[in-house]
Formats: C-alpha cells, sequence, structure tokens
C-alpha cells in the first residue's frame, strides 16, 4: 500500500491506497503551525489509517506529502511555507525516521495535477490549474509530473499581463495571480461575507455593478492562464481545481462566454477550443492527497 498527505493550510488530507491504486481509506484533519505540528499531525494521519484499515508500517511501501512553500524534491527538505509556520523542515528525514517507511515530499500543486488526472482518469497530457490562495499549475505527462529543468514548471501565476497591474509578491506587476486567485479577489472583493467568491459572483448576477466589473477581471484572468497553459504546453485537458473551483458552473459560464468572445475576433484562438478542452476538478475531491501517494521523483524520461 502507499499513504498519499496533503497538508494545506488549514486542513490535511490523507489516504491509504491498495496496490491497485483504489483508495482504502480518507481522513482530514486540522493542520498545525509550525515544524513539530506539521511532523506530528502527519505521523497522527497516518497511524489513524492505518488503524483504520488494519495495516501496519510494514505494509506501506511509501509515504507521499504534497506541501507548499519551496520543495527540494530529492531531500525532502521544505522551505518557506509561510502558511503553516514552517520555515524549514526536513520533512521526508523526520517523518521518514518515525515510521520507519520512506517519505517523499513534493511539491503540493504538482500532485494534484497527479491526483486529478488519475482520478478523472485521463490518458492525455493534461494541466492542473489551481486557484488557490495563489495561482500556479502542475503538469502530467505520459502518467508521471513535468517538473522543468528547475522544477518551475507551471509557476504561470507569476506571468505579467498588465504592467501596470497591481504589485504582485513576487516583484513584479500585473501577473495573472493578481487578477485570478483567491488573494486577488481578496483584494479586489474586500467583504465580510464567509464565502467572498460566493458573494461577488451572486450580486454580479443580481446586476450589481461593481460587482460585474470585479467577476469581468477575476474570470479574464483565469480564461488568460487557460490560454497560456495551452499555448505553451498544448496540453490536452486544463483541468481547474482550488478553492476558486467550488464556484463550479457559476465559474464555468463565464469562463466559456469569454472563450467564445475572443474566438470571435480570433480564428487562431476559436481554432482550439479552449471550452472542450477544461473541465471542473469534482468537489471535495481527494486529488492532492491520492496525487501524494502516487508521487515518483525520479527524473521524467520524455519531454514536452
Amino acid at each position: 500500500m502507499r499513504i498519499g498527505i496533503d497538508i494545506g493550510g488549514t486542513k490535511t488530507d490523507a489516504v491509504i491506497v491498495d496496490d491497485s491504486l483504489v483508495v482504502r481509506q480518507h481522513l482530514r484533519r486540522p493542520t498545525g503551525r509550525g515544524n513539530v505540528a506539521v511532523v506530528d499531525g502527519a505521523e497522527r494521519i497516518v497511524r489513524d489509517l492505518l488503524d483504520g484499515v488494519g495495516a501496519t508500517t510494514g505494509e506501506v511501501e511509501q509515504i507521499g506529502v504534497g506541501i507548499p512553500g519551496v520543495v527540494d524534491e530529492l531531500t525532502g527538505r521544505v522551505r518557506h511555507a509561510v502558511n503553516i509556520g514552517v520555515a524549514e523542515l526536513e520533512l521526508a528525514a523526520i517523518l521518514g525516521a518515525r515510521l520507519s517507511i520512506p517519505v517523499v515530499v513534493g511539491n503540493d500543486v504538482n500532485a494534484a495535477a497527479l491526483g486529478a488526472s488519475h482520478l478523472l482518469d485521463l490518458h492525455v497530457p493534461t494541466a492542473f490549474l489551481n486557484l488557490g490562495t495563489g495561482l500556479a499549475a502542475g503538469l502530467v505527462v505520459d502518467g508521471r509530473v513535468w517538473r522543468g529543468a528547475r522544477g518551475g514548471a507551471g509557476e504561470i501565476g507569476h506571468i505579467p499581463v498588465d504592467p501596470s497591474g497591481a504589485l504582485c509578491p513576487c516583484g513584479q506587476r500585473g501577473c495573472l495571480e493578481t487578477m485570478a486567485s483567491g488573494s486577488a479577489l481578496a483584494r479586489l472583493w474586500p467583504t465580510d461575507a464567509a464565502l467572498p467568491a460566493v458573494d461577488l459572483f451572486e450580486r454580479a448576477e443580481a446586476g450589481q455593478q461593481n460587482a460585474v466589473a470585479v467577476r469581468e477581471t477575476v474570470v479574464t484572468g483565469v480564461a488568460s492562464a487557460v490560454r497560456v497553459l495551452l499555448l505553451s504546453t498544448d496540453v490536452e485537458t486544463v483541468i481547474i481545481g482550488g478553492g476558486l473551483s467550488n464556484l463550479g458552473e457559476r465559474l464555468m459560464r463565464p469562463l466559456r462566454e469569454t472563450f467564445e468572445r475572443w474566438g470571435r475576433t480570433s480564428p487562431f484562438l476559436d481554432s482550439l477550443d479552449l471550452s472542450s478542452r477544461v473541465r471542473l476538478l469534482p468537489p471535495e475531491s481527494p486529488a492532492a492527497a491520492l496525487g501524494a501517494a502516487l508521487l515518483d521523483l525520479r527524473p521524467l524520461a520524455s519531454a514536452i
């Protein structure tokens, strides 16, 4: 069996899969802050998974962990995972020693890309567009994550599209992430609503003019991110996931309308058939945890 753990800013998802890659159990726990809490939480959820299926550590081939921050995938060291209070952590070494199981650690979006591709049973080059606090993509080619020469493949959130736009945390202006992400929405649509994205889209649907304008910015940003992925990688399918994907058809309908509008003025873009190549990740799918269980950090032999 394999275990996959997705350590997020607020929650940790974990699955245990058998040798047919069938999920035997799925658990979710709050994520603690700081090195000790993160490692303790990961160990605890592994032991809970094993207890749940009546297995021992000796029956587990590998634990994979998907985590935000800067990940050295060769050593399993994590740095600058600010959302979970980790400055630097030798996660693979410490967790592996505690459980006596090999541990591999990878970027959380790459893990989600792998898991989403498997969940949707896709056997074509695929991109996973994560619309979370930030914006980034993971690429899957021939069933394996494509990381690029230095691990930066898919970091499209930091492609500038508006030189006079908002300042991005990366130091550039007008990056895609400043238009289409949870942090962008919070900046563009300050509200006390429990679900800011839902509040924005509901008000836009009701005809509130400032909401319509902000929704147009967000949707154009998402559409631009899809366009960048398809033009730069020519993947067959882009799967949209992350918090904003929970908008469902509220997001997909204006997104398709944007693609159609672009196609009316650009025969080239029309020929790419953008709408048919975009899918939503089903809500509550444990894609990132499943992808972590499938992580294989050997170099990818094929190239895009």
